[in-house]
């Protein structure tokens, strides 16, 4: 029963993991994901926003004991992205090795496969970070 609900929710936030689709509130506020009050001055009138996908790395970790389902990518670097707008995104890295990350480095947003369901072929995708391709 919770693969169904898990691929509801997927398709539910399409936009937002494949288009990196936040808000942007009357006064100016960005936030990812978007919201229906903005967290920072409580306007209620919150438009979407298109983020660029650019950033760069302020933290990370790696992850070495996935959750279920995961298994297969372990392990994996896990990290806070610093969009270039300001918002901070919570994301995995990759076509990167551990020992390759740093503070600062650029990076930019790529759609790559996340998990997989092999009895039934259903794959889901989302947002990951890459570093920036000179």
């Amino acid at each position: 029963m919770g693969k169904p609900m898990q691929v509801a929710r997927h398709w539910r936030h399409f936009r937002e993991k494949y288009a990196l689709i936040g808000g942007k509130c009357e006064n100016g506020h960005l936030m990812f994901p978007k919201r229906p009050v903005c967290p920072v001055c409580g306007s209620r009138n919150v438009e979407d926003y298109q983020f660029s996908g650019r950033g760069k790395v302020i933290s990370w970790t790696i992850v070495r004991n996935p959750p279920s389902g995961f298994e297969y990518y372990k392990p994996y670097p896990l990290a806070l992205v610093q969009l270039e707008e300001g918002p901070v995104v919570l994301a995995q890295l990759t076509d990167v090795e551990p020992d390759g990350i740093d503070f600062g480095m650029e990076v930019e947003m790529v759609t790559r496969k996340v998990r997989e369901f092999d009895e039934d072929g259903i794959i889901l995708y989302a947002y990951k970070f890459r570093p920036v391709l000179k």
